[in-house]
């Protein structure tokens, strides 16, 4: 993993795309404070820009970083999840502005995932996460089942987890606007 690592981090301060595994399924991702490689990750998945894509973080006290004002009950939910659950906030900040949505949020999930945490603590800022797959097709469930093509684009492959043959599955997604009023959008 050590070398993994080394080798992400890189990549991630070159504004380079990395192929990562996540706490839920494989993820295609880069620094999300630099707009060139979100930008890039946009074209890899044939994704139309207005479409935004989730950031992860490795620690809860990191979301006032990024959102304006973090509603009581995120902070709630975030401690009693008993699986990967990423949360729409209002309000993004700190981050490439090609990330946020139109109405201004942005999702973060905080990883449970070792490889992850030390990533991005490593990089010190978020990192993104949108599902190594191309827009409109099946999530990839685990590292075999993606496109070659997917593979070819990036900057950097992590080999850790590659073997793992286990069917992965996306996080629940909520959103919380200001209030505390609660969508659900995945579950």
């Amino acid at each position: 993993m050590q070398e993994d690592l080394k080798n992400a981090l890189e990549t991630l301060k070159k504004g380079g795309v990395i192929l990562y595994p996540t706490d839920t399924i494989w993820g295609i991702g880069c620094d999300s404070t630099n707009a060139h490689a979100v930008e890039r990750i946009f074209r890899i998945k044939k994704r139309d820009d207005s479409r935004s894509m989730l950031i992860l973080i490795d620690e809860a006290w990191r979301l006032a970083d990024y959102i304006k004002e973090i509603p009581d009950i995120a902070m709630q939910l975030i401690e009693v999840t008993d699986k990967p659950l990423t949360i729409i906030y209002p309000g993004a900040k700190g981050i490439s502005p090609n990330l946020i949505s139109k109405d201004g949020s942005i999702g973060i999930r905080v990883t449970s995932d070792e490889f992850c945490r030390k990533l991005i603590g490593s990089l010190n800022r978020p990192i993104v996460s949108t599902s190594a797959n191309f827009s409109g097709s099946p999530s990839p469930q685990n590292f075999s089942e993606i496109s070659e093509e997917i593979v070819k684009s990036v900057n950097y492959v992590v080999k850790w987890r590659q073997m793992e043959i286990g069917k992965s599955k996306p996080s629940s997604i909520i959103k919380i606007g200001i209030r505390g009023e609660i969508e659900i959008i995945r579950k």
